[in-house]
């Protein structure tokens, strides 16, 4: 018996309701391993379908267009559950995952999340309200893309970001080339974008670390563009 990755397992939200036999139980149906920063670790050629939950660190799913061109579809952190969409025959087709800190992930078979959800259903239920976050997410991004301009979209992704720190006030880990990905844009043009936030007072700009300094300036942007 892990006693370590029994304690992972039982620290994701949707396993929290397992008792400590079945989270032994886990323990013999799930895979952990780690994954260093840069590794992309799965990709549209993969053919097993799995379930990953993120125990600790940061992935980023992302697709690439016929050209080259990149988009961040989600960044999930520590506690995140992804290729859930397996469970209803979709799988990640067309996708990356890519580690973008040092990850620690558990992994499970798809036929072992169908004998899961069949002898406690309230883990499916929390698959399903993950499933439900993340098309929501996936709405606003299409919503952005569709009728926001790149200002508003890099301004919400900002002020988004920076909720992930305990003082709200930074954006670190993420370069120029990063954040244009994640709006869909060019990082010429991110740069751009920053530049004239950084002139007008709302942000400071440091290596890798974007410093928020007026919010509501940025909160203003989102909402009228």
């Amino acid at each position: 018996m892990n006693i370590t990755k029994i304690r992972a397992l039982s620290e994701i939200e949707i396993f929290q309701d397992l008792t400590r036999q079945e989270m032994e139980e886990m323990d013999r149906t799930t895979t952990m391993s780690s994954c260093e920063s840069g590794r992309v670790f799965y990709g549209p050629d993969e053919t097993g379908e799995v379930l990953f939950l993120l125990k600790k660190g940061k992935v980023q799913l992302y697709r690439l267009s016929p050209e080259g061109k990149k988009l961040v579809v989600a960044v999930l952190e520590q506690g995140a559950i992804f290729g859930e969409m397996s469970i209803i025959g979709q799988g990640m087709q067309n996708t990356f995952a890519e580690a973008i800190e040092d990850c620690t992930l558990c992994v499970m078979s798809q036929l072992d999340v169908e004998q899961l959800l069949v002898s406690k259903p309230q883990v499916g239920v929390r698959i399903l309200q993950a499933m439900a976050r993340r098309l929501r997410e996936a709405e606003i991004k299409l919503e952005e893309l569709a009728f926001k301009s790149i200002p508003a979209r890099l301004a919400s992704l900002l002020l988004k970001l920076s909720l992930n720190n305990m003082n709200n006030s930074a954006v670190k880990g993420y370069t120029h080339q990063d954040l244009a990905e994640m709006v869909g844009t060019y990082r010429e043009t991110t740069t751009q974008t920053l530049n004239h936030f950084k002139n007008q007072g709302w942000i400071d700009i440091e290596r890798k670390k974007i410093k928020i300094l007026d919010r509501p300036a940025l909160k203003q942007l989102t909402e009228l563009s």
